[in-house]
């Protein structure tokens, strides 16, 4: 049981990465009073996704580990860690973005700008870049697992201030949110760019090393279910507070939310932010710079791998949160998408294969159309 602990600690800090800090406003934003609807379709289908990972560990893993897989599996393997070096790069600019984000936000309306943001993105990037060079990430691996329990003490601190808010608000009457009038294509292209928020229970699939086959596989489906069940409760108890929210979508309107129900929510929050999206932000440089390594057969050094993660995120430091929201879940759709197609091409029976077949042409929609929340 410890060690099944321990391994769903890696893919459940990935998923709390970032999800928690934007959901809600870009919800919000998307369909108003109907969040938790929409958070339960996020959810299902991230779990149908999570299933192929899971399908892959047990049947494709054993194949390419003995060189037995076929070409075309071998093919869409190679072709799907790729695909997830650029997708940890957005990642990482996203993580970073949403740091500076709501430490500016904290500070006050004036330091929250645009410009500022950018700059102060850009300059944490620098600095991890530097630190790598010089030192290298290893040693700070362990923030992995404290991001994790800062990131669920604030969501615990966010679940009771906002469960007496709505308590009080049931008393005497609630203002339910207003939902923005989309067409069904609008609400399932911004749904889509939300993918990146239920992303990280993949982690299982690349904990090989320290996990047998087994434990990885529980590992990623206790992951999703724990995650699943606080992103769900965490927005329906968010959804009464929406009506304090405005148009257009700020990625740090959280802040707003619980400054609401609590004048001392929002300190915490902006520290748990800061903290929980560095700590991210420096997992997945390492998760892209092993991949660099891996895909690469080590004629790329772990070095200059983190180098190379941090240059592709500083390229997208000047663009809106919410934005890089949206190309990160197009990138991880598009990994996604490929293990589904490793699934299929290693399915046995029919139902398998549409099923797999199915998720993968949701995920290719995602790739394709998927855009930021305005």
């Amino acid at each position: 049981m410890k060690k099944l602990i321990i391994a769903t600690s890696t893919p459940l800090a990935s998923i709390f990465g970032s999800g928690f800090l934007v959901i809600v406003p870009v919800l919000h934003g998307a369909v108003g009073k109907y969040a938790v609807l929409a958070m339960v379709g996020v959810c299902v289908l991230a779990y149908c996704v999570g299933h192929a990972i899971r399908f892959n560990i047990r049947h494709a893993e054993p194949l390419l580990e003995k060189d037995e897989a076929s070409r075309r599996t071998k093919r869409l393997e190679r072709s799907s860690d790729l695909a997830l070096v650029g997708a940890y790069v957005i990642s990482v600019c996203l993580y970073i973005n949403i740091l500076a984000s709501f430490l500016l936000g904290g500070l006050s309306k004036q330091a929250d700008t645009p410009f500022n943001k950018h700059l102060l993105t850009a300059a944490i990037i620098l600095g991890i870049a530097v630190f790598a060079y010089f030192k290298g990430l290893k040693m700070l691996e362990r923030l992995e697992a404290v991001g994790l329990w800062v990131s669920l003490l604030i969501v615990v601190l966010m679940f009771v201030g906002f469960g007496v808010f709505d308590l009080e608000a049931a008393a005497s009457g609630i203002h339910w949110p207003r939902t923005p009038r989309r067409s069904w294509w609008e609400i399932l292209t911004i749904l889509g760019g939300t993918l990146i928020v239920v992303q990280g229970f993949e982690t299982s699939r690349y904990l090989g090393e320290q996990y047998d086959e087994a434990t990885r596989i529980q590992s990623c489906r206790l992951s999703q279910i724990i995650s699943s069940v606080v992103y769900i409760v965490f927005v329906a108890l968010a959804t009464p507070l929406m009506y304090h929210l405005t148009r257009p979508v700020k990625d740090n309107e959280l802040i707003v939310l619980a400054g609401q129900a609590s004048v001392y929510l929002p300190i915490p929050l902006v520290c748990a932010a800061v903290l929980s999206q560095f700590s991210a932000a420096l997992a997945d440089t390492l998760g892209g710079s092993g991949n660099v390594v891996e895909a690469t057969h080590e004629h790329v050094s772990a070095l200059h791998a983190n180098l190379l993660i941090c240059a592709g995120a500083l390229v997208l430091a000047f663009f809106p949160t919410l934005t890089i929201l949206a190309l990160a879940s197009r990138a991880f759709a598009f990994y996604y998408m490929l293990q589904c197609l490793i699934a299929f091409s290693l399915s046995k029976t029919l139902f398998q294969k549409i099923f797999f077949l199915l998720i993968a042409l949701v995920l290719a929609f995602i790739t394709l159309f998927a855009v930021p929340v305005e």
